[in-house]
């Protein structure tokens, strides 16, 4: 879009004030954190990302989701008024992006000015392929390892994914395969060996014995067993519901 990108984290706000800033009367007065972000990024048209606006909360000084309605409302935030400006301020150049993992926390509405886009978790082989392009490499400079020093099969990390991670996105598979990187680094280290190959065989020995099976075969064939889905945000499970 070719414009300023600037980020607002608005995980832990209880105060009205942190989104309409403070009267210049108080001491220690200063703008709001909608109008701080335009002066960070220096343009009126920036793209302006609302993180966590889920983990909003309300105090005693206000409400600040109720705030947020007027900045993100397109009918009013035309004349938006930041109580430290004391005057109206056009945010209606500003291209909002809000990012949520639960819509419960959301007050209706505030949801009912955002068109919503859910994003579903990554299959099996999505993560697969992120992991191979993007997440051992950042673990290797991160440890120290050299490309060349560590090969990693692709079942290896399919095997990671399926038996000791079971997330909707990728940050238990990245901590996963820097403890297996670590290992490696030690050995390295210790001059024990100069190159390591990583087969499925060695990942029990390297994280332990396996979080998650995959079970589904062995309780279904089983008389008074029904099988039943859980969802939630952050991924999903098979549940067996067992007729005592």
């Amino acid at each position: 879009m070719s414009r300023p990108f600037v980020r607002v984290s608005l995980g832990g706000v209880h105060d009205e004030a942190e989104i309409r800033g403070h009267r210049r009367t108080y001491i220690g007065a200063l703008p709001g954190n909608i109008i701080q972000a335009i002066k960070k990024a220096g343009a009126r048209n920036c793209v302006m990302m609302l993180d966590e606006i889920d983990k909003m909360g309300r105090g005693i000084q206000g409400d600040p989701s109720a705030a947020m309605l007027e900045v993100l409302d397109p009918e009013q935030n035309g004349t938006f008024r930041d109580n430290y400006l004391g005057v109206p301020f056009d945010l209606s150049r500003v291209v909002f992006i809000a990012t949520a993992n639960m819509l419960d926390g959301v007050p209706g509405p505030l949801l009912d000015r955002m068109e919503l886009i859910s994003l579903a978790g990554y299959t099996e082989d999505e993560k697969l392929e992120i992991a191979k392009r993007y997440l051992v490499r950042r673990q290797l400079e991160a440890n120290g390892i050299k490309a060349e020093q560590v090969e990693i099969d692709p079942d290896a990390l399919r095997l990671i994914i399926k038996s000791y991670t079971r997330e909707a996105g990728v940050r238990n598979l990245e901590r996963e395969i820097g403890k297996v990187l670590r290992n490696v680094a030690v050995q390295i280290a210790e001059g024990s060996t100069s190159h390591v190959t990583i087969a499925p065989k060695d990942i029990v020995s390297l994280l332990g014995q396996p979080r998650f099976e995959n079970e589904i075969a062995q309780r279904t064939s089983i008389p008074g067993v029904a099988t039943g889905l859980a969802w939630t945000p952050v991924g999903g499970d098979i549940l067996f519901i067992e007729a005592s």
